[in-house]
């Protein structure tokens, strides 16, 4: 694969369109179902439930906005200049732009940020991937034992896993979502979510990149105090819980998983109840806001 190919590949996965299955309406923006009647509705009654309806729809007052800043560090120049040259950013936002209401702008970024990361700033409102995260991805599944070619597949997997983490919490900010457990792992299950039910194998491929390099991760890392403090799970636990997903999403395509002790016998019992709570919890919470 060459340079340009690996780098239009890589950030493909921003270009994803959020399309959620709308079974029906959060519970802030329902009414009360009315009391079973015989009664013929009438053409003012008609008028009424119309302008309720309208009444209740969320007002778009914002779009995903690309901006993009100066690179610092000259080994990310070249794919710097081809995304602003594809206008890949652009694309992005465009489609998510068509997916999605929004009460006010966000923004898409990707640049050096010296440090390993991909974040959603809620001052700033802005999603950011660093380019060290793409390199950080690499390097990891290069020292699993991958040749440079799955490397980089993987790299770009993981990446696509990370971004809609990401908007998932600009998702959860933004419209105010009412997230009861862990908002890290809220965020895990919003990008779960999209990758399964809407990106068909690319989806499931970003979740198991995601799940190799949680494990890859965990064994360079420690239960210290700090690690245990943090508000992300530990990185074994994300592992078990991206596998869980991917097994309770279909569990005779992916009976490997079990077959092969990746998962617990026990824990995989409860997985497509679990991921079945969780398509439903995501498709109530974002129904609202999609514009069809």
């Amino acid at each position: 694969m060459n340079r340009q190919q690996r780098s239009t590949l890589a950030f493909a996965v921003i270009s994803i369109v959020i399309t959620v299955s709308c079974v029906y309406r959060s519970g802030r923006d329902s009414e009360p179902l009315p009391s079973p009647t015989t009664a013929t509705a009438t053409p003012e009654d008609k008028t009424k439930d119309d302008k309720k309806f309208s009444d209740s729809k969320k007002v778009d007052n914002g779009d995903f906005i690309v901006e993009h800043l100066a690179v610092k560090n000259p080994n990310y120049d070249e794919i710097d200049r081809q995304i602003k040259n594809d206008k890949l950013l652009e694309k992005a936002a465009d489609k998510l732009n068509r997916s999605l209401i929004l009460p006010n702008d966000i923004y898409l970024k990707t640049k050096d940020c010296g440090e390993v990361n991909a974040f959603f700033d809620a001052k700033e409102q802005s999603v950011t991937v660093c380019y060290e995260l793409m390199e950080h991805f690499y390097k990891v599944f290069r020292s699993t034992g991958l040749n440079e070619q799955k490397a980089y597949d993987k790299m770009f997997d993981a990446v696509r896993f990370a971004f809609l983490h990401e908007i998932g919490h600009a998702l959860i900010e933004n419209y105010n979502l009412p997230i009861t457990g862990n908002e890290e792992d809220a965020a895990d299950r919003c990008s779960a979510f999209i990758n399964l039910t809407e990106l068909g194998e690319d989806g499931v491929n970003a979740v198991l990149a995601a799940a190799d390099a949680f494990a890859a991760e965990s064994k360079n890392g420690s239960s210290s105090k700090r690690n245990l403090a943090d508000e992300h799970l530990l990185q074994e636990q994300r592992f078990y819980n991206s596998l869980c997903m991917i097994y309770g999403s279909d569990t005779e395509k992916y009976a490997y998983i079990l077959d092969d002790n990746y998962l617990p016998k026990e824990r995989a019992a409860r997985c497509p109840q679990e991921y079945e709570r969780t398509v439903q919890s995501w498709s109530s919470l974002l129904s609202p806001w999609r514009k069809s």
